[in-house]
């Protein structure tokens, strides 16, 4: 189900009422329907997907379906130090009970409406189911023949072979379905997936770095894999699963990792990613508002998401 946007989502601080450089997101957001975007304005356009079903599913922790309105209500207080592009908050797409497939398909939809309308989508979860419908609408915008890259920063591989799509199936889905599709995985954690997961990730030609080597070399071999990645295929989307974070700092989350990434390594590994020429959008997913703690990864996620918002532009 499709939802307009909230303006009472955002407010915040106000420094100076004329000064565009003293604004932040809040006296800047704007508020389209997906139907109604400018056009060929390569504004960036906020869509979020609030569903908590694919976590459930894989027997997650559930509440990530809050975490879109959180976010923005986060960002809306942030300076807008991303450059000149315009943004619009464009609603949310809800899942309602348990039709995941059919939330997802609507995403997906919305997204290709976004692209083409000349505009680039930040897609904000949701659980990591968020990531099919994303890939959805970048698949049928760009058509069967042009090669895709997918780069997860997680710490899942999220092949499961399940009876039904959940939050830990999508990249499997994805890859038995689509033969110009590519995966890299940043972050993976040894203990974080069974044996089994391992062996499907390298039946399918899944390229991955695990947590612990990711800074090795200070990023040298991480970053040589991710040009070498982009470069092979047409277009490349990025999707951040926010329990590949520690807990440390991003607690609430549906799975929390006390071994994950410090959340600088992942600012640089978005900021590297995201200034790449075929970039074409970006989710944030697993931020559960539930299990948060003083707003400690609904701020983060928000940062996180003003950056690659400016690396982008």
């Amino acid at each position: 189900m499709y939802k307009h946007a909230d303006p009472k989502l955002w407010n915040g601080r106000i420094d100076d009422a004329t000064d565009e450089k003293s604004f932040r997101f809040h006296q800047m957001v704007h508020f389209k329907s997906v139907d109604d975007l400018p056009q060929d304005k390569n504004s960036f356009i906020l869509i979020g997907f609030a569903s908590d079903e694919g976590v459930r599913r894989n027997k997650g922790r559930t509440g990530a379906s809050k975490a879109p309105n959180e976010i923005k209500q986060m960002l809306a207080k942030l300076p807008y130090n991303i450059g000149e592009k315009e943004t619009i908050d464009a609603g949310n797409i809800i899942c309602e009970g348990k039709k995941l497939e059919e939330a997802q398909a609507e995403l997906g939809k919305s997204i290709t409406s976004i692209f083409r309308s000349g505009n680039t989508p930040i897609i904000l979860g949701g659980g990591h189911e968020t990531l099919y419908g994303h890939y959805l609408g970048v698949r049928d915008f760009l058509g069967t023949d042009k090669s895709l890259g997918m780069i997860n920063i997680d710490a899942h591989f999220d092949m499961r072979n399940e009876d039904e799509p959940s939050s830990g199936t999508m990249f499997k889905q994805i890859l038995d379905q689509d033969k110009n599709a590519g995966y890299l995985c940043l972050g993976i954690q040894e203990f974080g997936n069974t044996r089994s997961l391992f062996d499907t990730a390298e039946a399918y030609g899944c390229k991955y770095i695990l947590e612990e080597n990711i800074t090795e070399n200070q990023f040298q071999q991480t970053f040589e894999a991710i040009d070498n990645f982009a470069q092979e295929h047409d277009a490349i989307l990025l999707t951040l699963c926010t329990d590949s974070i520690i807990a440390t700092e991003a607690p609430g989350v549906s799975a929390p990792s006390p071994f994950g990434l410090e959340s600088k390594t992942v600012r640089t590994l978005l900021r590297y990613i995201s200034s790449k020429k075929n970039i074409t959008s970006f989710d944030i997913s697993e931020v559960n508002p539930t299990y948060d703690e003083q707003e400690k990864t609904t701020r983060l996620a928000a940062i996180l998401v003003a950056e690659v918002m400016k690396h982008m532009g």
